[in-house]
């Protein structure tokens, strides 16, 4: 008999372990949710979690709170996700510098593949590369072989050290051998006028932030870096027809703690889908240079893992280290 009852005790923990995941993703959210932001107010990710917040709330009948944590390279606002309780009412916004910041900084302190669940890719942006209009090249095979006429002689601008956007420029000399200079700005305000007048030659930056300036005709754009052209500037090419293979996407998504119930981690999944397919959404995310790109967490996850090898390799030869 005690047997028995042993035997009955152990199934039905067994069974309330198999249910309790499911009831909390069924209850999900139990009370308003926080979305961190890990970079100040403003700019394309900023815009696309207000977008998502506002039809997350009707999907889920419960406020969606947007916190900005900026700071370290989105380092700040992914370690406060980081340390959040892992029942998915504290979400975080994640970029391109979530999967480069493991090879660049030497004190990270999480393990992002350990510590870190990806829910879903929510977006990505193109990135484009603009010439002052004095310079001589005017597409990327004339820029590179310029580059490699007057190795050192040429710059290019981003809008700060480490940023997915100077590994995009690291990648490119990686690949073609160039030398140019990066040179950083704190954000990319500052750095096109430097630019417009001709003193650093190249920028490398959101098409988003780039068009006013290229449909003002106070740069050139030479390329856009991603694997197609941008919908909405069919005419700029792509590195990849000069350079095959070379494809840098500014990759938005959503992040959650890692001990966050799969169960859990799936509901929010398909809830961040479902208010992607939202046309007023992809009208706006058009506008802003982005494409929806909902997708599960496992494919987010493998994602991650393979964007962390990629710029690995590019930050070694680089030599970019942020302590």
């Amino acid at each position: 008999m005690q047997t028995l009852v042993r035997v009955l005790a152990c199934f039905s923990a067994i069974l309330a372990a198999a249910i309790a995941p499911a009831t909390l993703a069924q209850n999900f959210p139990a009370k308003p949710v926080r979305l961190v932001v890990p970079n100040s107010p403003g700019g394309g990710t900023d815009i696309l979690a207000r977008l998502l917040a506002q039809k997350l709330q009707d999907i889920w009948s419960q406020s969606v709170i947007i916190e900005y944590k900026p700071g370290a390279g989105t380092v700040t606002g992914t370690e406060y996700v980081v340390k959040a309780a892992p029942d998915g009412h504290t979400l975080g916004m994640s970029v391109s510098s979530l999967m480069i910041n493991p090879s660049l900084r030497t004190n990270l302190p999480y393990d992002t593949l350990k510590d870190l669940s990806g829910v879903s890719m929510t977006a990505v942006a193109h990135v484009v590369i603009t010439a002052t209009r004095s310079l001589e090249a005017n597409n990327l095979a004339e820029l590179i072989a310029l580059a490699k006429k007057q190795p050192g002689r040429l710059s290019y601008a981003t809008a700060g050290a480490g940023s997915g956007l100077h590994m995009a420029g690291e990648l490119l000399k990686m690949t073609t051998g160039i030398d140019i200079v990066h040179v950083p700005y704190k954000g990319s305000g500052p750095a096109y006028p430097d630019v417009i007048a001709g003193r650093v030659q190249l920028m490398i930056d959101p098409l988003f932030s780039s068009l006013p300036h290229i449909k003002a005709g106070k740069v050139k754009p030479l390329a856009v870096t991603g694997a197609t052209r941008a919908a909405n500037t069919p005419d700029i090419p792509t590195v990849a027809e000069t350079l095959p293979g070379f494809n840098v996407r500014s990759i938005n998504g959503i992040i959650a703690p890692s001990a966050t119930p799969r169960a859990v981690v799936s509901r929010i999944s398909a809830d961040f889908a479902a208010a992607l397919r939202f046309q007023d959404i992809r009208k706006r995310m058009a506008e802003i240079g982005l494409e929806p790109a909902g997708t599960t967490p496992e494919q987010f996850d493998a994602l991650i893992r393979s964007e962390i090898e990629k710029w690995a390799k590019v930050v070694k030869f680089s030599g970019a280290r942020v302590e």
